[in-house]
């Protein structure tokens, strides 16, 4: 079982950071960084059941704010380049910072 628990973490992390890495579009790597946080948690909850620890999950509540924050700020800037006529893609914000 921890096998298991452990390559559905690491897939999903690895998952999360090639599309972060290999893609151009904002949504595609926010959806990136959005996988290898989920992967975290998958670990910490993992960690902290197996070992009867109530920090784990407390930290995993916190990594799940962390990443509702993460999303907000995301999708904002995104929206204020589609508003703005400009492509959602990384060298946007570049020209919406300007």
């Amino acid at each position: 079982m921890s096998l298991t628990v452990w390559a559905i973490s690491g897939g999903l992390f690895l998952s999360g950071a090639l599309l972060l890495c290999l893609r151009r579009q904002l949504v595609a790597m926010a959806a990136g960084l959005e996988l290898m946080l989920n992967a975290a948690n998958v670990a910490l909850v993992y960690g902290a059941g197996r070992h009867g620890d109530a920090e784990g999950l407390a930290i995993a509540f916190l990594v799940v704010a962390v990443a509702a924050a993460e999303v907000v700020v995301g999708l904002s800037l995104i929206l204020a380049l589609v508003r703005r006529d400009l492509p959602a893609e990384g060298e946007g914000l570049r020209e919406l910072a300007g």
